[in-house]
């Protein structure tokens, strides 16, 4: 069952920038997370020997083809953490177990988003000589005292 999922999350077809991803319960996600980050760290050694293991652990050909000739280029840079669980809102219709999202990490579409602007603009102080700038406050004596 994990093998099938993480295969379905290595086939995804990904939209215009947004990452592969595959919906399924918490509990599972979190199962095929293991198998899905072992799968790419074999594919970034693209030897003869880790495709035989990748072979062994996805047991489909066309996965293994996709994983070491797409996929595992795109995280030759990264040291782990190739997924994401992304909880949703909504849970399944029949017995109200959580459903998340299950998705590869896009570097690329990480690089290509400029940094958010920031809430409020950051106001420059006035140097102490100038004209519109404050004068210190002095202490004035309490008169309740």
């Amino acid at each position: 069952m994990l093998r099938n999922l993480v295969c379905s999350l290595f086939l995804a077809e990904a939209a215009e920038g947004l990452p592969r991803r595959v919906t399924t319960t918490v509990p599972k996600a979190k199962a095929a997370r293991r198998l899905a980050e072992h799968a790419i760290t074999l594919g970034k050694r693209a030897t003869l020997h880790a495709r035989r293991q990748a072979l062994a652990l996805l047991a489909n050909k066309r996965v293994v083809k996709l994983l070491f000739e797409e996929l595992a280029p795109l995280y030759n840079d990264r040291k782990g953490g190739y997924t994401r669980i992304v909880r949703l809102a909504k849970s399944r219709v029949g017995d109200g177990a959580d459903l998340c999202y299950l998705e590869l990490v896009s570097e690329g579409a990480a690089a290509g988003r400029k940094p958010a602007e920031p809430v409020a603009p950051k106001v420059a102080e006035k140097p102490a000589g100038s004209p519109g700038a404050a004068a210190p406050k002095a202490a004035q004596p309490d008169a309740g005292s």
